[in-house]
């Protein structure tokens, strides 16, 4: 990135998103579930019933939305696709989305109470996180699974990840992926560069927060590996009171590579995690796949002027 875009994308990641009045917004409650274990290989085996419609097409939401609660309760317990059930974690955070535009910029606002949570220990530094990935449309995998596009059973804590840190990834980036994983041998360097220059990538934006402490934000792309960009494009504000956040996550329309252009016309693949808890990896509530669009559409979520 040249220095010019450098300080533009600077002062642009500069703009408070809590000036905006959201009392219009419309809203929609998406629940984040524990997921346990459960990658995107073995949604793909038949270790997991609906694998033929995953196969033939039909996207996680279409046979599991409503169904987010009792998921989560199964996997936390442990009795399915989960070796290390944490005593009192809640199964599932209940969240209300909004999404609005203001100034060439696309801001997203959670708010949610993550209940009693255990302290898992794992992450020191970050009480809770807050993650959004965003897909224009390029990855079918995204389209079909949200998140579950770059989750693998060789990723860090999962069941093939070892004591290895594997972060995650995306599929087409491998020569090789297997019910195991895709392992660490990636297809030649020529079709990276290519699939990456297409935009081939799935975004993140994250907001780390601590009680009492102003919210970091991070940003970057999940390829070959999750990659952070700096400088973020992407702003973090928050505000807790108890166990109750309300978390605005933001970016401009237009960002330099790698970021996506946001535009209207288009619909956009989303889905958000939550760590609570001070975990970390694995051990976070995650949303199934969810639409975005501006101004106007068939979306879950359409993000209204102000």
């Amino acid at each position: 990135m040249n220095r010019t875009a450098l300080t533009a994308l600077m002062v642009l990641a500069s703009t408070p998103a809590f000036a905006l009045d959201w009392s219009d917004v419309p809203a929609k409650e998406v629940v984040l579930f524990y997921p346990g274990q459960s990658s995107l290989e073995w949604v793909l085996s038949g270790d997991h019933g609906g694998a033929p419609k995953v196969k033939n097409g039909k996207a996680c939401k279409e046979c599991h939305l409503g169904e987010e609660k009792d998921m989560g309760a199964t996997l936390v317990s442990g009795a399915k696709n989960e070796p290390a059930p944490m005593a009192g974690k809640p199964a599932f955070i209940p969240a209300t989305v909004r999404v609005a535009q203001e100034n060439g910029r696309l801001l997203v606002r959670l708010e949610f109470k993550e209940g009693a949570q255990p302290d898992s220990k794992m992450d020191p530094d970050f009480a809770t996180k807050v993650t959004m990935m965003l897909d224009d449309g390029t990855l079918p995998e995204a389209t079909q699974a949200g998140c579950w596009g770059t989750c693998h059973e060789d990723a860090a804590k999962m069941p093939a990840g070892g004591t290895g840190e594997r972060t995650k990834y995306l599929n087409r980036s491998r020569a090789k992926p297997s019910r195991q994983g895709a392992g660490d041998e990636l297809v030649a360097a020529a079709e990276l560069e290519k699939m990456r220059a297409s935009g081939q990538v799935m975004e993140f934006w994250q907001a780390r927060l601590k009680p009492g402490m102003a919210a970091v934000a991070a940003s970057g792309t999940i390829f070959d590996k999750r990659m952070e960009t700096k400088p973020s494009a992407v702003t973090a504000e928050a505000s807790s009171n108890g166990d109750a956040w309300t978390v605005t996550l933001s970016r401009p329309l237009s960002a330099p590579a790698p970021y996506k252009s946001i535009e209207t016309g288009k619909t956009y693949t989303v889905g958000f995690a939550i760590h609570a808890g001070h975990t970390a990896r694995r051990f976070h509530y995650v949303s199934l796949e969810h639409s975005l669009a501006l101004d106007k559409g068939d979306a879950d979520l359409i993000a209204v002027k102000k």
